[in-house]
């Protein structure tokens, strides 16, 4: 990997506050890019910021809410004004709703008349506006930064685009179904955005992580070393390197897919970051 090729760009890193964009924004403040820090919450941002400042990087905060179109026109120019030409955008803000999802993985016929057992969510007690939360995050939180930033690129002779689908764009796991949607349209996006964009010499690709350690995955699938839940067992056995991803397993996949020295004939691909978790049909 070519470090000079990456010296004084510019990065757009959106849900920058996260476990996997929060390293992704580390790993390129080092080799010396300039990050503009995106997400909803100041404070994940300003930790980011702090690990970035504590290396010699440099990086700036913009609190935006990527789902509002008049909020990413205005942070664009913001990052222009400032900057100037944003060289890589990482869509990376997204996630999903515990309110959207029942509790059990096929249909029961209790639910139809509210009969579930206390505690207990069917389909049809699912929140619709939740529902309707995690599809708009996860598709017009990409779509918007895209529009915005693509418009300069353009204009300025290019760039690189890097959207986050999951392991559930190619199979939804049980109880998912607002989250794999909008994932699987992530894949489908990056595909037409990219035959869109490349006459404007704009690359738009995809990883796609499978299970990554953060706090969340720890409540719910545990951990190979202090003890795996069911469903995390599950995932393990499904997964041929038998360990969770970390979120700097990522950080190579996405410096590639920027570099056009390295893939500057690549647009439009979703890469799987998985531990071969794609490759098991559990069968």
């Amino acid at each position: 990997m070519n470090h000079a090729y990456f010296q004084d760009k510019v990065a757009v890193i959106t849900g920058a506050g996260g476990t996997i964009c929060s390293e992704v924004a580390v790993n390129l403040a080092g080799l010396g890019v300039k990050v503009a820090l995106v997400g909803r919450t100041r404070e994940k941002l300003e930790k980011t910021a702090a690990k970035i400042a504590g290396i010699g990087g440099t990086c700036l905060i913009y609190p935006c809410d990527v789902t509002d179109e008049a909020a990413v026109e205005a942070l664009a120019q913001a990052v222009y004004d400032t900057w100037g030409v944003c060289h890589f955008l990482i869509n990376g803000a997204g996630g999903n709703n515990t309110a959207a999802m029942p509790t059990i993985t096929q249909f029961d016929a209790r639910e139809l008349d509210g009969a579930l057992p206390e505690g207990t969510r069917g389909l049809y007690d699912i929140d619709m506006g939740a529902f309707e939360s995690v599809l708009k995050i996860n598709t017009m939180g990409t779509v918007l930064p895209i529009m915005a930033f693509a418009k300069r690129m353009a204009r300025d002779g290019g760039g690189s685009i890097v959207n986050f689908a999951s392991m559930n764009s190619y199979c939804p796991l049980t109880r998912c179904f607002a989250y794999a949607m909008s994932k699987a349209a992530v894949v489908n996006l990056t595909q037409s955005f990219a035959a869109y964009f490349a006459p404007a010499n704009i690359r738009i690709n995809a990883v796609a992580p499978g299970f990554i350690v953060n706090e969340r995955s720890k409540a719910y699938l545990g951990t190979v070393e202090e003890g795996l839940t069911p469903r995390g067992q599950t995932v393990i056995n499904h997964t041929p390197t038998h360990r969770f991803g970390q979120a700097k397993d990522l950080t190579g996949c996405i410096r590639w897919l920027l570099d056009e020295e390295a893939s500057g004939f690549v647009t439009g691909v979703t890469v799987p970051v998985d531990g071969g978790f794609l490759t098991l049909s559990g069968v």
